[in-house]
């Protein structure tokens, strides 16, 4: 049964996490915040810090954040309900689970049921099925035998409209809520699957929640018998859609089974698909799993996390060197895991490998490299070094691969690489290095920067625009200071802009970080270390005012705003004369914001030309607002 969000949220109040985190560090005070170690990873100078007024935590070094429930999750491996559970019988609260919670419970559980009967009846029909022989001759073609088949319980969906669902007599509701089926047109109830050979997917205990499909390829007489490729639809895998019981992004196939030797080496392999992870298992690699249908994101790197350190990635040459790029080194650092790609002999997939030469595909995964090693290699491998013009044309590529990863240590090393490689003098590439201009790739480097969410670096990311940063503090630790003066359009920052947004829409900083946590964790994330953060006072001469934080922030979003109007106006898209005019009044604004004693006026007028409430007259024939209205 399910706990009352109302309870949840009374033992969020009851709870001192700062006794709580003190329970595995020592934390002292300073200044309104508690400071320490952090519990989560080894470090020497403390990095770790507690709100205990809002009851949130943050490290600046791993990153790790939440709150009591998430901290004590995290130490005891607790799902949320028994975090919840733990910390109402420390505080003494009798929790009253509702019924609903345990028809949701009903609900998961009639699906996972419908799921594993499903899995159970189409490998049944895998192995025994007279119109499963096909799929039985392409899987021995794949080198499978029946001990893969059953391992991974693979299965054969009958090309037939309705004969699973009509076998196991599953309900409409059931069917399509987990993903089995549908009701089509004609209203009759529909096998999802049909024709394709099935490759089940398993949550880490075991359990199945989805599955992968994919078409036999055509030979002989069933080629001719279709229609040709052309005028047909269907892809070449089909794989279960988001259910109650099943996320994607959260979801490693094969996880199950390799967990163990994951967490007996301290690896695991990622590939890209089903079949490479098979090949993996065959070739004696068991700690093979693979994404489902979508990229590798960071939902999957929390999750291996949990069970590995190393992480190989075993794509093919172009799926490797393109892979999340700068939020790999993201990733790296945040969870602090060790991201290598084994160079696959012939840019071939693990599939394929495992049957052709299986002892070349361990030998690969074992010589797995670094990243961006990898990445570099391979730009300087695209080039001629024997020539002069080759080196020079590889070292820029791979000048403009080492600018994306965030440690500048880590550059330089890479560009020591590259000197030696092409010959080069090393203060010369690091004078290209440091030229944007210099460098063919660095406008594609900033853009992919720029683009990436989050970019690769939390702190840089938090540092990209200071005055709504400090906006932001005030409106978490001195909110009457800017009440009805800031504005979502004022914050040039679109994660700063959600984050005012989160808290523009809550009646508190905690409200505000636990509605982000179930639908933007980057603002979560940002909130919750805004509320550690040591907040500046407003009475201390060396701090900004208020008036001051705003004015800059301000200025920051009209100088952006009007940059958008003239590029319009160039382009064709606006009256240029009406933009020129309306442009010299919106900069004599900006010049008064800093006019002590017309700042206030000029900014509120400023805010309305920004929110779309007030234009700016042509010629500005109106004095400058001296005092602020009465």
């Amino acid at each position: 049964m399910s706990i009352p969000d109302e309870e949840v949220a009374q033992v969020r109040a009851a709870t001192d996490v700062v006794a709580l985190v003190s329970e595995h560090t020592a934390l002292r005070q300073q200044g309104r915040r508690w400071v320490g170690l952090c519990p989560f990873h080894n470090e020497k100078t403390p990095s770790f810090s507690v709100n205990a007024q809002e009851g949130f935590y943050y490290c600046f070094g791993c990153h790790a954040s939440g709150d009591a429930i998430t901290f004590v999750r995290a130490t005891e491996h607790l799902d949320f309900a028994d975090g919840v559970r733990l910390l109402a019988d420390r505080a003494g609260i009798v929790l009253h689970e509702t019924e609903e919670g345990a028809a949701d419970r009903g609900r998961r559980g009639e699906l996972l049921d419908a799921m594993a009967k499903a899995v159970a009846w189409y490998h049944d029909r895998l192995l025994f099925a007279p119109d499963a022989g096909r799929a039985r001759d392409y899987l021995r073609s794949r080198g499978y035998d029946g001990a893969i088949v059953r391992r991974f319980q693979l299965g054969w969906a009958p090309d037939d409209w309705d004969a699973m669902t009509r076998a196991l007599a599953l309900s409409p509701r059931a069917a399509g809520e987990s993903g089995l089926g549908f009701v089509n047109r004609a209203g009759r109830l529909q096998d999802t699957f049909r024709a394709r050979v099935l490759f089940p997917i398993f949550d880490p205990s075991g359990r199945a929640i989805a599955i992968g499909g994919r078409i036999l390829p055509e030979t002989g007489r069933s080629a001719r018998a279709r229609p040709p490729a052309s005028q047909r639809t269907e892809p070449k895998y089909k794989n279960s859609p988001e259910t109650p019981i099943y996320s994607k992004r959260r979801t490693l196939y094969a996880l199950n089974w390799a967990k163990h030797d994951v967490i007996a080496t301290g690896e695991v392999v990622v590939c890209e698909g089903y079949t490479d992870v098979i090949g993996c298992y065959t070739a004696g690699i068991g700690r093979a799993v693979a994404t489902c249908g979508t990229a590798l994101g960071e939902e999957h790197f929390r999750l291996l996390a949990n069970f590995g350190r190393r992480i190989v990635l075993a794509y093919d040459a172009d799926q490797a060197g393109q892979s999340a790029v700068a939020r790999v080194y993201e990733w790296e650092r945040r969870h602090e895991v060790d991201v290598r790609v084994a160079a696959l002999p012939g840019g071939g997939d693990p599939a394929d490998l495992a049957r052709s030469d299986p002892e070349a595909l361990r030998e690969a995964v074992a010589a797995a490299v670094p990243f961006l090693q990898f990445r570099v290699d391979r730009a300087l491998s695209n080039h001629d070094l024997s020539t002069l013009e080759g080196r020079a044309k590889a070292a820029e590529a791979a000048l403009a691969t080492i600018a994306e990863h965030p440690d500048a240590l880590v550059r330089d090393q890479y560009l020591m690489r590259v000197a030696d490689a092409t010959r080069l003098d090393p203060a010369l590439l690091r004078d290209q290095a440091a030229s944007p201009r210099a460098s063919p790739g660095r406008d594609r480097v900033e853009r992919h920067r720029s683009a990436a969410a989050p970019v690769a670096g939390r702190r840089r990311r938090l540092q990209g625009s200071r005055p709504g940063l400090e906006a932001l503090r005030l409106a978490v630790h001195r909110p009457d200071l800017v009440a009805d003066r800031l504005e979502e359009a004022l914050f040039v920052d679109d994660l700063q802009r959600r984050a005012f947004a989160a808290l523009a829409g809550s009646d508190s900083v905690r409200a505000a970080v636990h509605r982000a946590e179930e639908a933007d964790e980057e603002v979560a994330e940002l909130l919750r270390r805004l509320t550690v953060e040591e907040p500046a006072d407003p009475d201390d001469p060396r701090a900004d005012p208020a008036d001051s934080i705003v004015a800059q922030l301000v200025r920051e979003a009209t100088r952006r705003a009007l940059a958008g109007r003239e590029a319009a106006a160039r382009a064709g898209e606006a009256d240029l004369v009406g933009i020129a005019l309306e442009t010299a009044t919106v900069r004599r604004w900006i010049e008064d914001l800093d006019d002590a004693a017309q700042s206030r006026g000029a900014a509120d007028r400023l805010v309305a030309w920004l929110t779309g409430g007030q234009d700016a007259p042509a010629q500005d024939a109106t004095p400058t607002r001296t005092t602020e209205p009465g």
